[in-house]
């Protein structure tokens, strides 16, 4: 069963290679290598929506990030997902999304609504 406050997490650091990588696929001046690209960023909160909370079955209907700080390339980052609101009648999930860095440092933050076919299932 889902609840209000239900979190999930995950870890991740991005090496020069990971960097070169995204780079090579989006343009070189898409990328300053000291910095994390936001797209990538944005893809911690795609995998814990799919895969984890509320997971399998997960439709994203809307997503709004903001970016406070660059991610520094190397650092330890920490992609969460929160339960806010449950709207089983419609099927919705709203959701905090937050990245911080390994000292707390807050260099993301923004919300995520996304439809689930039985939200009264966990």
């Amino acid at each position: 069963m889902f609840e209000v406050g239900q979190r999930d997490e995950i870890k991740r650091s991005y090496t020069v290679t990971d960097m070169a990588d995204f780079a090579a696929l989006a343009g070189p001046k898409s990328v300053a290598p000291e910095t994390v690209p936001g797209p990538l960023i944005g893809g911690l909160f795609s995998y814990l929506l799919g895969v984890k909370l509320p997971g399998r079955g997960t439709n994203y209907l809307k997503q709004s990030l903001e970016f406070l700080m660059p991610a520094p390339v190397g650092e330890e980052l920490t992609a969460s997902v929160t339960i806010t609101r449950l709207r089983p009648e419609k099927h919705l999930v709203d959701l905090e999304t937050v990245c911080e860095t390994a000292n707390g440092t807050r260099i993301c933050q923004g919300r995520a609504l996304v439809y689930v076919e039985d939200v009264g299932k966990g």
